[in-house]
């Protein structure tokens, strides 16, 4: 039962995050920074991308000392987006989409190393008070994701006449 769960939950990430990373291909350079509800479509990718991230840890300072993280230290500056503040900070399209590999690369990591232990304990983020467990908590997650693909996908479909189509838990970005 275990392993269904973990290989479920894995595809459900890359089918999110893949779904996330056509919004960013699929946008056009002169709407990169134009808004999509409360914030610019780059840093609305970005947001996703940093709650997933931090979601996927353990806590914010093991966030802070992640390779990624301090590889890129002048882009994530103060983390401003952990203050609950609307962020300032805009994103280029590589660095994000190198973010969003990162992101796929640890889901798949994380949830690989889950136990029955780990997923039965409460995720370690105080401000997340609806879920329970760790194994709730992937599912809130991904719901995360596809909330934010889904204003992209609007976006762009107002944008530009082309929206995001649905990706299937089998793929692996080869569109």
């Amino acid at each position: 039962m275990l392993e269904a769960y973990k290989r479920l939950i894995a595809n459900q990430y890359e089918a999110a995050l893949c779904m996330l990373d056509r919004c960013v291909e699929q946008c056009p350079q002169d709407k990169w920074h134009e808004p999509v509800a409360n914030l610019k479509f780059c840093q609305a990718v970005f947001h996703t991308l940093f709650f997933t991230d931090l979601y996927l840890g353990e806590d914010v300072p093991s966030q802070r000392t992640q390779p990624f993280h301090q590889e890129h230290v002048a882009i994530f500056k103060d983390y401003e987006e952990i203050g609950g503040g609307l962020q300032k900070n805009t994103y280029e399209k590589p660095f994000i989409k190198a973010y969003l590999q990162h992101c796929r690369e640890k889901a798949a990591r994380v949830v690989a190393a889950e136990t029955e232990e780990t997923l039965a304990e409460r995720p370690g983020f105080e401000w997340i008070t609806v879920v329970k467990s760790r194994d709730e908590f992937h599912l809130y997650i991904i719901r995360h994701i596809h909330h934010h693909a889904a204003q992209l996908s609007l976006r762009l479909r107002l944008d530009t006449g082309e929206g995001v189509g649905w990706v299937g838990s089998g793929w692996r970005n080869e569109w």
